[in-house]
């Protein structure tokens, strides 16, 4: 798949958000743009509706797009001091009770400076991206897609910090895991990572970003974000 990636100058994927997602981890270092057309359901990645593809991809092939470049972030897996493996998300990387209804504590670093520790059922780590994705359905912010930031959202925290922080561009952050069960490190919702106790995720922007065709105008994003809610009931 990486030889036929290096010559290619577009991609178009079929399929819904998933299937972005997982193109995006595939394409990011080799910088090849993304053309979705959506085949899923609410498609807040996708540029094509399946009705409109035949124009809209002739359109893109006679070069009339502009490039998205969304910001990624990397996420190590640290134990002992070891680097375990790293991992590369366009949406959020999740910190997760494991198997047991058990709440985990987590102290959070931000730049090597202590911020907090919260006890809870996880912690979401996301992008602007991911902001309308399971961060929004734990109660986060609205990040428009061109912002660099990290966005904080504690899962059920007990007696913690309660409330979406939104970090600035370019910091680290560092989560050290306090829990005596297992817990979960979770990738775009795609893959899971068994944690133990002891274990830190260190979490900062990528150097590689995402880039989508956009055949919309470049203010497409709160019109289609409200459509895709179920809010765009027309003008007043």
């Amino acid at each position: 798949m990486s030889g036929h990636l290096e010559n290619s100058d577009l991609l178009i994927v079929l399929g819904g958000d998933g299937s972005m997602l997982r193109a995006a981890r595939l394409t990011a270092n080799h910088k090849i743009p993304l053309l979705s057309i959506n085949m899923g359901r609410l498609g807040f990645l996708a540029e094509v509706q399946p009705a409109e593809w035949p124009d809209r991809v002739q359109q893109a092939m006679a070069g009339d797009y502009w490039i998205e470049e969304r910001m990624m972030v990397s996420a190590g897996h640290h134990r002992a001091g070891e680097l375990l493996n790293s991992y590369e998300a366009l949406n959020e990387v999740v910190i997760s009770r494991g198997q047991f209804a058990r709440v985990i504590r987590m102290n959070i670093f931000i730049d090597g400076g202590f911020l907090t520790t919260i006890t809870a059922d996880g912690l979401i780590m996301a992008t602007a991206t991911g902001s309308t994705a399971y961060a929004l359905a734990a109660g986060g912010p609205i990040l428009p897609p061109e912002l660099q930031n990290i966005l904080l959202i504690p899962l059920a925290p007990h007696l913690s910090l309660d409330r979406g922080v939104v970090l600035s561009k370019g910091v680290t952050v560092r989560v050290e895991i306090s829990t005596d069960h297992t817990a979960a490190l979770t990738v775009d919702g795609q893959f899971e990572i068994e944690l133990t106790d002891g274990d830190e995720i260190i979490l900062q922007a990528s150097p590689s970003v995402g880039r989508f065709v956009r055949l919309q105008e470049r203010t497409y994003f709160y019109r289609t974000l409200m459509r895709r809610l179920g809010f765009q009931t027309g003008k007043r």
